[in-house]
Order: structure tokens, then C-alpha cells, then sequence
């Protein structure tokens, strides 16, 4: 393989190639300019020579004689430095020239002089001058005198001095040469040591890498717009094709996600919901550059947590009814030792009486079961926390299909939920904590109304705890809070709502 040339040549070279090009344009405009200048000097001088001879009383008065007329132009030629002065009769038949077989010849050079006016301009590679001779008594024109000078080469002015020439390139390629290496090692500081191609290479692989991660990866500036998206971050957040570029602000997002997206909402595994997808964000901040966030699919992972969840509500339960059991066993063997025998039936009736009561109560007014062992399970682990567990009177449900028992399952499960973790930090002063759910069956939905003895939510927070309650739940404290926000969610999906008033939370589930 061809070896890489390193930046630093590469900019030598170019700096070279550069700083050539430059010496060569300025060259040729110095000639140009040069010349033009030597023109116009020397069309004055010429025609200042030319003047001067025609001007003289030998030439005004000997115009036919040559032999009279060859002093004053030879003179004025050496004295000017003119490469020729020649005197030319009205009939254009040259009297003087420093050239001896031009005398006699004729002039067929246009001019103006036999007009009465002078001329200046270019003769094939001379510079002339013509001035008109006059007749001293007739003021006629009875001849010319033409001055000239023979332009130099193009180059002729430069190679008269090639040291300075030389000594002019050695200190630009000089200037070229430090300047390419004190721009290559800047560019080399600014690029981490890294070569072009490597550089080039480094692109490509980022490109390849964002692109084929599962993980979404989102960059942004520091004025929050989007500069760089991968595909699975654009399925994700169902960004439009022109998202880049474009501010949060600008994209229809909703204020949760734009809050973690600029950093508003700070922490670690930040859930944001997006069009029915948990998502987790982790946003990390670049120093005056922006930040990239990164984000995965959390609803498949959220699944099965609910299914541990579930079976960890199950074994509470299991747990909660086995302390239980044993707390009554040891009640009756009490008893049984101090010869109560009458107290250890009646107390036995008692638990009995109690369990099928809220058994009855909930088999007669719910004819799902999923709902029905759901509430019965609810109260051992209620009556565990020292709370009661009670059904409003005008709760009634019958069988209902898979997809909203489901539904309902989860709904009733997590405000029973989140009620029991309200009450269990709450100090009642002695009074007795309880929790009363209600199920309405109704013509097109299902209502599910959850109280409890609580003091509930401000009525500032009403629509913020199912917005940004859950996050900041989970901002804290891990998993906890979602809850709120997948009823809000299950509920909207089946065209219902969900709304809170102080301790009491409302649900509609329509058919």
C-alpha cells in the first residue's frame, strides 16, 4: 500500500503550490504594470525628444538638405538615449537616420504629423513619437521628425538583476515553509494528533456505530437544537425527517420529554412515555458543546416487571395471610391454655364471619374474576398495613372481556396501590386508616372510583402527578410511580380519562 502522506506535508506542499501561484501572479501583474509604465514614460520622453529636434532652426530651414540634417538628429538621439531619430520630408523620404541605408527610403508609417498634429503610439515593437516640422516663413508642414525607443523583452527588466529575483522566491518559500509547519502543528494540536485519514476513518466508524446500535442516541447543541439523530432514536421518538437542525422546542413532543431532552429534568434512567412506548433517557452534558442523550425501549423490560410485580403482590399477600394466620393461631392457642373454651369459639366464628363477609360482598358485586380475587387479595395485605379495605354500596361488575379485565385488573391495582403507600406514612393520631373502591358498571364504560382517608392531592398537582408524577417518582426512587401514568395511558387508548379530586381518583374505561 501507498504510505499515507502526514498533514503536515500535505500542507506543506499545498502551502508550496500556493505561495508559487502567488509569486507568479504577482510577477505577471508586476510586468504588466511595468510595462505599462515603461509605455507611457517612454511615449512622453520620445515625444519630448521629437519636439525638441523639430522645434530647432536647422531642421526648420535645411529641410532639403540631408547632409545639414544628419547632426541635430544624431545628436538628440545620443544625448536622449532613443534607439533612432529620424527627419522625414513632406513626401515621407527619410534625410536622417542613424541607419545609413534607411536614408532615401520611404516612410509608409501612419501618422497624423503631415496633419499639423503629433503622434505617439507603437510602431511593430518601438515606441514612436511623431512631431510635424514647420516651415519657418510658411508655417506649412514640410516634415516629420520620428523619434523611437525599442521596447525590452517581457522578462528582459527581471533578468537584468536574477539575484533579487532569486533572493525574493528563497524568502517567500521561506515565509511558505514556517507558516506550513506552524499551521500543521496547530491543526495537529486542534485535531488531537489525528491525521486526515484518520480523521475520515473516525466519521465513518461514528456514522456506522450510531447507526447500527440498538440504543437511540440523540445530540444536541447548546442552544438545544438537534444535530445528530441514529435511525433507532428517530423510530423511537417519531422525529420527523428534518429534525435535525431544528430545536426541541419546534418538535411536537410532549413537555415531559422535552424537559429531559434540554435538561430540566435531571437524573439517571429518566421514563418518559412516547406514543405508548416506556422509554429511559440518560442525558450527558458537554461542556459548552451540548449534550447526547441516549435512550432505550424500556415497555418489553416494563412487561415483565409487572408480571414480578404481580407475583411479588401475590406472595405479600401469601405472606400477609400466613402472619395473619399465625397471629390467629396463637390467639386460639392462648385461649385454649387459659380455658377460654367459650372465647376460642366465638373468636373463631368471628375471623370466620369477617373473611366470608368480604368474600360475599365481593363474589355478589363482581362477577369478573380477575377483579373479584384481585380485591380479595388487596384486603389481606391492606388489613397487614393496618388499613381497611371496604367496597361501595353501589359497586356492581359483571364478566367482561379479557382485553378490559386486564385493563381493570391494572387500574384498580395500582390506585389500591398507590393509596396504600399514601396511608402508610400518614399518622392517623389512632384513627382508623381505610380505603373504599367502587366498580360501576355502566351502559358504555366502566368507572372505577378508589378513596381513601388520606389527605390527597393539591389541586395544583391534579394533572401533574399523572404527567410527571410517575418520572419523578422514578427519578428517586426507581420504578416507583409509573403506575399513574400506564392508567392514564390504558385509559386514553380506550378513549377514557382519568382524573383525581383531593383523595378520591376517578377512572373511565369505555367497552
Amino acid at each position: 500500500m501507498r504510505r499515507r502522506r502526514s498533514l503536515a506535508s500535505q500542507l506543506l506542499v499545498w502551502q508550496l503550490v500556493v505561495v508559487t501561484l502567488l509569486l507568479c501572479a504577482v510577477g505577471a501583474l508586476t510586468v504588466v504594470q511595468t510595462g505599462s509604465n515603461f509605455r507611457s514614460n517612454e511615449e512622453r520622453r520620445m515625444l519630448s525628444v521629437a519636439e525638441n529636434v523639430a522645434a530647432t532652426n536647422v531642421v526648420q530651414t535645411s529641410m532639403g538638405n540631408w547632409r545639414v540634417l544628419a547632426a541635430p538628429a544624431e545628436t538628440a538621439r545620443s544625448l536622449s538615449g532613443a534607439s533612432y531619430v529620424l527627419i522625414v520630408d513632406s513626401r515621407r523620404v527619410v534625410l536622417a537616420s542613424p541607419d545609413p541605408a534607411q536614408i532615401g527610403s520611404t516612410l509608409d508609417t501612419p501618422t497624423t504629423a503631415f496633419d499639423g498634429k503629433a503622434w505617439v503610439g507603437t510602431v511593430d515593437d518601438s515606441i514612436e513619437a511623431h512631431v510635424p516640422v514647420f516651415d519657418e516663413q510658411t508655417r506649412k508642414v514640410n516634415g516629420m521628425v520620428v523619434a523611437g525607443v525599442i521596447e525590452p523583452g517581457l522578462f528582459d527588466g527581471a533578468l537584468d538583476q536574477p539575484e533579487d529575483v532569486l533572493r525574493y522566491l528563497a524568502i517567500a518559500l521561506v515565509i511558505g515553509v514556517t507558516g506550513s509547519l506552524l499551521l500543521a502543528r496547530r491543526v495537529k494540536n486542534q485535531t488531537l494528533g489525528l491525521e486526515p485519514h484518520e480523521i475520515t476513518a473516525l466519521v465513518e466508524n461514528r456514522e456506522a456505530l450510531l447507526h447500527g446500535i440498538k440504543e437511540g442516541v440523540v445530540g444536541l447543541d447548546a442552544q438545544d437544537r438537534i444535530t445528530l439523530v441514529n435511525d433507532h432514536a428517530r423510530d423511537l421518538l417519531a422525529l420527523p425527517d428534518d429534525a435535525v437542525g431544528r430545536s426541541v422546542e419546534e418538535l411536537e413532543l410532549n413537555d415531559r420529554l422535552r424537559d429531559v431532552l434540554t435538561g430540566r429534568a435531571t437524573g439517571v434512567d429518566q421514563l418518559v412515555l412516547r406514543q405508548g412506548v416506556v422509554l429511559t433517557l440518560n442525558r450527558m452534558p458537554i461542556e459548552g458543546a451540548g449534550a447526547v442523550v441516549t435512550l432505550r425501549d424500556r415497555t418489553e423490560l416494563l412487561a415483565l416487571q409487572h408480571e414480578l410485580d404481580a407475583s411479588q403482590h401475590a406472595t405479600d399477600t401469601l405472606r400477609a395471610q400466613a402472619h395473619e394466620f399465625a397471629n390467629r393461631l396463637h390467639t386460639i392457642a392462648g385461649l385454649i391454655a387459659l380455658k377460654e373454651y367459650d372465647e376460642v369459639s366465638n373468636y373463631i366464628h368471628q375471623i370466620s364471619s369477617a373473611q366470608d363477609q368480604w368474600r360475599t360482598e365481593v363474589s355478589s358485586r363482581i362477577g369478573d374474576p380477575a377483579v373479584a380475587a384481585l380485591l380479595i387479595a388487596k384486603a389481606s395485605l391492606a388489613a397487614e398495613r393496618g388499613t381497611a379495605l371496604r367496597m361501595e354500596p353501589d359497586s356492581v361488575l359483571g364478566r367482561v372481556d379479557e382485553a378490559l379485565s386486564a385493563d381493570l385488573v391494572m387500574v384498580l391495582g395500582n390506585l389500591v396501590d398507590n393509596a396504600l403507600d399514601a396511608l402508610s406514612s400518614l399518622s392517623t393520631n389512632g384513627a382508623q386508616k381505610w380505603i373504599e373502591v367502587g366498580v360501576m358498571q355502566l351502559d358504555d364504560e366502566v368507572q372505577v372510583v378508589v378513596r381513601d382517608s388520606g389527605p390527597g392531592v393539591a389541586p395544583e398537582l391534579a394533572e401533574e402527578v399523572f404527567r410527571h408524577g410517575f418520572t419523578t417518582k422514578a427519578a428517586s426512587h426507581g420504578e416507583r410511580g409509573i403506575g399513574l401514568a400506564l392508567i392514564r395511558r390504558a385509559c386514553l387508548r380506550r378513549g377514557g380519562s382519568v382524573s383525581v379530586a383531593g383523595s378520591v381518583f376517578t377512572a373511565r374505561l369505555p367497552w
